[in-house]
């Protein structure tokens, strides 16, 4: 079966997390209906870091009984090598996106460093990529709802002790890169 990927990252002391969350085509359209009411009256998007403790903890117990799952690379780092650790999570996934015939990789814009991301790209999906049928594009999280989970669930699990707890539900697997 084909899946659909939409990717965030969180930064932490000498930590860099990627969060893929994995979503089946039919599963797109209904979860995304279930993220829009979650946001306060005027917000364009979820963005964890910014939310209080209460509202956190509301919004990673709805988004963990939704019909997803999320793959977490982590990459041990220094903060000036946090592009490099990112481009080596990020040839890891599409890896493994290939494996589980992923039809689609939705990332988080961050401006001009995308193109960091579309060269890492490129080299992972090698000189035919139109064979894969992986297709890959940046999407500002406004956008995208689905963006919205990566965010919550790799600032969770990068938070630790209970907010990795309560992101656990969401986890099915953990790579060290």
């Amino acid at each position: 079966m084909t899946v659909h990927a939409f990717v965030d990252e969180s930064a932490r002391a000498g930590s860099y997390l990627l969060c893929a969350t994995i979503v089946e085509p039919a599963h797109l359209t209904p979860t995304r209906r279930a993220l829009l009411p979650l946001l306060l009256r005027g917000g364009r998007e979820l963005h964890f870091k910014k939310e209080k403790e209460p509202r956190r903890r509301m919004l990673i117990d709805r988004m963990a009984a939704l019909p997803v799952t999320s793959w977490i690379y982590l990459a041990t780092c220094a903060p000036k090598t946090e592009e490099t650790a990112r481009q080596r999570c990020l040839a890891l996934l599409a890896q493994d996106l290939l494996g589980a015939q992923a039809h689609r990789l939705v990332l988080d814009s961050r401006d001009h460093r995308d193109a960091h991301d579309r060269q890492t790209l490129q080299r992972a999906l090698g000189a035919r990529p139109s064979k894969t049928e992986l297709t890959y594009e940046h999407v500002d999280s406004t956008a995208e709802p689905l963006l919205w989970i990566s965010d919550a669930v790799a600032w969770c699990v990068g938070a630790g002790g209970d907010w990795r707890r309560r992101a656990s539900p969401l986890v099915t697997e953990r790579f060290e890169v």
